[in-house]
């Protein structure tokens, strides 16, 4: 009767659910945020080294902070490389916080007092550390950006004030390749704001094999509409200015240039007369005179490769993909030796997969086929043939996988169920596996190229321990009826759950294009603050609705041109079955989200307004117009193109429609998801006359933290929650 009730109501297990915890001590948001209750364990600065039997990693000896060496197979302590009470500059001691090692790994890079400039780029002072004399010796007077070693060695090629210079580490000289950087008008060797953001790479310049040549990205902004926002640190506010292209704005002009290390002079590649078009990624190839560049036009369904001649930056075609749509940009991209063919990732036939492609020949092979996605390359053994990669063989679980080159011969090397999220060592003939699933802690495995568990480095005891202490709520995977398909879910049921009785229910969600909330994993989302919800007598829900990732191409494109329209419709519809569960108390149903996640509930909340009751937004996008070019215009095309599409889902533009209790959450620093968002938002629900919560955070980013933000943001959530659900 029970399992009948479920399915009518759209709700079905995927799984058991755990048994919650024996314990009984109640979290706080003391433990959550202040105290590191429930800390998790990694394997930091794991470093696999090129003979494929070593691993280097950075920890603290009780006394300082070292670099050890350790045997990969039986983890025994080889030697410490580097410690930083005895290899000091100028006898000062070294806090590093990440490093990297030459081609031979005599030499040493080692990155100190980082400085982020956004989300993902950042300067660090950087030294040169010869492993056998101990010496160190400053890289530049200045910070510096992506300093990297060339591959033999002899130079560190780095970007400083939008210029790019190597230093040549044998003559002991620096030499700038370009000159003209300035800021907010040209960008040599490192990316534009928007480039960072979307395309998800920083550091816009690569070595050629040989060492010979230096390719680079050129950013002309000089045309890119600027974005200010204040910065509330003084007598008067400091207004930071920088170039954001928001959708439909013009971009940076982009070129892409080759300098040739002996000669000293640079050369421009073919990248074709357009210049309203992007460059997400160039990359060489097993040929150190060619350059293969990626192109592809502004509204992201036409990607070419392009392969540039580094003695005359001459280009020809080698690969074009059309889509109806849209193409994401991946880095499952691997040339072979044999200088013609290569293995890339692609979406022609409706899921993500992998292909040989030889472009000698114009012949296209499928290496993985079937109703599921790839979720990326993790390496090609070129000697053995074998391509090894990790895929979804249901939207749920990730599995590492080798095969041939052609497919036929395929065996997953990771069968447990459950998230296997995968590093290949040097070689391939180790890997790294932190495995985890929706109820037991990450593990961190040292696997063999056959998939054996050759001996574990982390299996985080301590918080699985600490986690007994604790009244934990029931955590479940299901699936619940959204409004054209079954989607799947999350839920954390209250400990001591009486079904005979009524509980508020919270939703949480994502729901941006490709993304994923819902997965076998550990921990899910906001896991703790969570289950201390659960605590206080709350249903906590997470559901990965239309346009989410893993399920196929059509499912994740079908919001193209109307973000946030079924997205929406798909959480309104759950909120609606939770509704009708005997013990879900129906008139405290609420949302909350985060980024696309804070527009979903600050749009479910205005056109849910018969079920939702209160909702938190937190960094939202209020209307796809605020938001930049790259992100918005691949989902939606330009505003000029498609109005309505932008209009309908907006918040800004539904503000009369609010009912229940709104609290509206933004920092006013942030540069990604502008607060201007949330000022246009809060203009319209007071032209509406609508009341509602905010909490405005001065001079912080996205992800709103630092000093005693978090423990401040959460605590005032939490009573929201409390007051209103």
């Amino acid at each position: 009767m029970r399992t009948t009730l479920m399915l009518c109501l759209g709700l079905s297990l995927l799984q058991p659910a755990a048994h919650a915890q024996n314990g009984t001590k109640q979290i706080t948001l003391e433990d959550i945020y202040k105290k590191g209750t429930f800390r998790m364990k990694g394997v930091p600065g794991f470093n696999a080294m090129k003979d494929g039997k070593r691993y280097t990693q950075m920890e603290n000896d009780g006394k300082a902070q070292v670099i050890a060496v350790y045997a990969l197979a039986t983890g025994e302590r080889i030697q410490t490389i580097f410690k930083n009470t005895m290899d000091k500059f100028g006898g000062t001691e070294l806090n590093v916080e990440s490093y990297a090692f030459n081609e031979a790994e005599t030499q040493m890079l080692l990155f100190t007092e980082g400085e982020h400039i956004y989300r993902h780029s950042a300067l660090h002072r950087v030294y040169v550390y010869d492993i056998k004399s101990g010496a160190i010796r400053l890289l530049d007077y200045e910070k510096v950006l992506h300093a990297t070693f060339s591959p033999d060695g002899s130079k560190v090629a780095y970007v400083r004030n939008n210029n790019l210079y190597y230093k040549d580490l044998v003559k002991d000289m620096v030499v700038p390749v370009t000159k003209d950087g300035e800021k907010n008008r040209i960008i040599n060797g490192n990316c534009d704001w928007v480039y960072e953001e979307e395309f998800s790479f920083t550091r816009a310049f690569d070595w050629a094999k040989d060492s010979k040549h230096l390719a680079f990205y050129r950013f002309d902004e000089t045309l890119v509409p600027e974005y200010t926002m204040a910065k509330y640190t003084g007598l008067y506010p400091e207004q930071y200015t920088y170039k954001y292209p928001k959708a439909g704005e013009r971009n940076s002009i982009v070129s892409i240039h080759i300098y040739d290390i002996a000669k000293g002079n640079t050369i421009t590649a073919n990248v074709g007369s357009e210049t309203d078009q992007y460059i997400p990624r160039i990359k060489w190839t097993e040929n150190a005179n060619k350059l293969c560049i990626y192109r592809m036009n502004r509204r992201q369904n036409k990607l070419d490769l392009l392969l540039s001649d580094a003695a005359t930056g001459k280009s020809s075609y080698i690969y074009r993909e059309t889509n109806a749509k849209y193409i994401e940009i991946d880095d499952d991209a691997k040339f072979l030796t044999d200088g013609h063919s290569m293995i890339l990732g692609s979406e022609r036939n409706g899921y993500k997969h992998l292909y040989h492609w030889d472009w000698a020949s114009e012949q296209l092979t499928d290496i993985t086929r079937g109703s599921y996605d790839v979720e990326g390359l993790t390496g090609v053994d070129t000697k053995k043939h074998l391509v090894y990669y990790t895929a979804a063989p249901t939207a749920l679980q990730r599995k590492l996988y080798v095969t041939n080159y052609n497919g036929s011969e395929t065996h997953c090397l990771t069968p447990e169920k459950g998230t296997h999220n995968i590093t290949p060592c040097e070689g391939l003939n180790y890997f790294l596996d932190r495995y985890s699933s929706i109820n037991s802690v990450p593990v961190y495995y040292l696997r063999s190229a056959n998939g054996k568990v050759i001996r574990t480095l982390e299996e985080n005891k301590e918080l699985e321990s600490k986690m007994q202490e604790f009244a934990l709520g029931k955590t479940q995977l299901l699936q619940l009826k959204g409004v054209h398909a079954m989607l799947n879910a999350w839920m954390i049921t209250p400990p001591n759950f009486d079904k005979s009785k009524q509980y508020p229910v919270l939703m949480y969600q994502y729901s941006g294009p490709g993304s994923q909330q819902v997965a076998d994993k550990f921990p899910l989302g906001n896991y703790f603050w969570h289950q201390m919800l659960a605590q206080r007598g709350y249903i906590i829900v997470c559901v990965d609705g239309t346009g989410t990732g893993f399920r196929g191409e059509a499912f994740r494109k079908k919001t193209y041109l109307q973000l946030g329209k079924y997205e929406s419709e798909d959480q309104i519809a759950v909120a609606k079955n939770l509704a009708r569960l005997p013990y879900v108390d129906k008139d405290r149903i609420g949302i909350w989200g985060w980024s696309y996640g804070g527009f979903m509930s600050a749009t479910c909340l205005m056109k849910g307004n018969d079920i939702f009751k209160a909702a938190i937004s937190v960094a939202p996008v209020t209307n796809w117009r605020y938001y930049d070019n790259i992100y918005t215009e691949r989902y939606m095309r330009k505003p000029q193109e498609n109005a309505k599409g932008y209009d309908e889902n907006a918040p800004e533009k539904m503000a009369d429609k609010l009912q229940g209790k709104l609290l509206l959450i933004h920092g006013t620093a942030d540069d990604n998801v502008h607060f201007q968002n949330s000022a246009m938002l809060n203009t319209a629900l007071v032209q509406a006359n609508k009341q509602f919560d905010a909490e405005y955070y001065p001079d912080k980013a996205h992800g709103i933290s630092g000093g005693n933000t978090t423990f401040h943001l959460y605590t005032r959530m939490t009573n929201f929650i409390l007051e209103n659900l």
